[in-house]
């Protein structure tokens, strides 16, 4: 174990920059990573507010923060992908490689997956961290340290659309503009739909996702979504709907959406059970697919990034030092319409 400084979550709605003793040791398989820039998350953020997260409580200091990019500056044993110097970002889920879970190859429901920020595990907002290299990915030249801490959540994205199985040309709708929501239009976008209508409330956060080609947005404070997408499909209805909101009221219509033998894909989480229209669902035959965080989606996600098929640094809105990051915190929990992704960065 090492002192290090990190920012930590003491407990409900207290936050410190301290020291902490956390394990830096380099064992076999294992890189050492120095910590570049860290994105804050709504769950992270969540943790902050109100101390749990359904199950995973936090009842001792944790440090925060899960969506990284950094160097690599200690490589363990056997490890032969990686050199001292290299760009990386890190998926922050270790799952038990034996379970039969990982075993059939959806590693990201397996039950004992360990991942950061997740009581009772640490996070990455401190200086280095020691991470499997089976879970850590070089970064291309032209992909940025920032845009690397992007891909753990434009991950979820990359699963949604992977669980939705666009078709070329398909009509998307996406409800909920915020950080997921637009990451999930855009990867709906990278996968084969010719447009993606992306719905919320918040006109600031409509106007930042309206800048891509592709994404056409409706203000459901102005316009009826439902004739919407039935405008612009013909009376048809949407080939996918994804909903990242999490709110328990779209649910309510969202069956008014989707197309005959459509798809709704389950991103956002909903603090409560939330009512289904079964019988809706039925007469359409449509088919619901749910996203628990990703799985295999890292090296896709990267490679639309390094392409320049799929910018993300627009979505960025700023970047604190690491002196700053509880202002970081204090500000998402603000929850500004025009922020999508606050970053903090490590290194000067």
């Amino acid at each position: 174990m090492t002192m290090v400084r990190a920012l930590v979550l003491e407990r409900q709605h207290e936050l410190a920059l301290r020291e902490i003793d956390l394990p830096l040791e380099v064992g076999p398989g294992m890189v050492k990573i120095a910590i570049h820039t860290v994105g804050v998350c709504g769950s992270d953020v969540h943790y902050y507010t109100h101390g749990k997260i359904g199950p995973f409580v936090v009842n001792e200091p944790m440090v925060l923060g899960h969506e990284a990019a950094g160097t690599v500056v200690e490589v363990g044993a056997g490890v032969t992908h990686f050199k001292v110097g290299d760009r990386v970002c890190m998926e922050p889920g270790i799952p038990d490689p034996n379970s039969r879970a990982s075993r059939l190859g959806m590693y990201n429901v397996d039950p004992a997956v360990t991942f950061w920020a997740t009581p009772p595990v640490h996070g990455v907002l401190t200086s280095e961290v020691v991470h499997p290299a089976n879970y850590t990915f070089k970064l291309p030249d032209n992909v940025s340290f920032a845009e690397g801490a992007m891909v753990e959540p434009f991950a979820v994205g990359m699963q949604a659309a992977t669980k939705a199985k666009i078709m070329p040309g398909d009509t998307g709708v996406v409800l909920g503009a915020g950080p997921i929501g637009t990451m999930v239009a855009l990867a709906a976008l990278a996968g084969g739909c010719a447009r993606v209508i992306v719905a919320d409330l918040a006109q600031p956060k409509l106007d930042i996702a309206a800048q891509y080609p592709g994404i056409i947005t409706v203000n459901i404070r102005e316009q009826n979504l439902a004739e919407e997408v039935s405008r612009i499909t013909d009376g048809w209805g949407a080939d996918v709907v994804f909903e990242c909101s999490g709110s328990p009221q779209a649910w309510k219509t969202i069956m008014d959406l989707p197309r005959p033998s459509g798809t709704i894909v389950a991103v956002g989480l909903p603090v409560e059970p939330v009512a289904i229209d079964i019988a809706a669902a039925s007469t359409k035959e449509v088919r619901i697919e749910n996203v628990f965080r990703y799985a295999h989606q890292y090296d896709r996600a990267i490679a639309l990034l390094g392409s320049g098929k799929v910018d993300l640094k627009p979505l960025i809105s700023e970047t604190f030092s690491f002196e700053k990051a509880k202002e970081a915190f204090d500000r998402a929990v603000e929850a500004r319409p025009t922020d999508v992704k606050l970053q903090i960065k490590l290194v000067d």
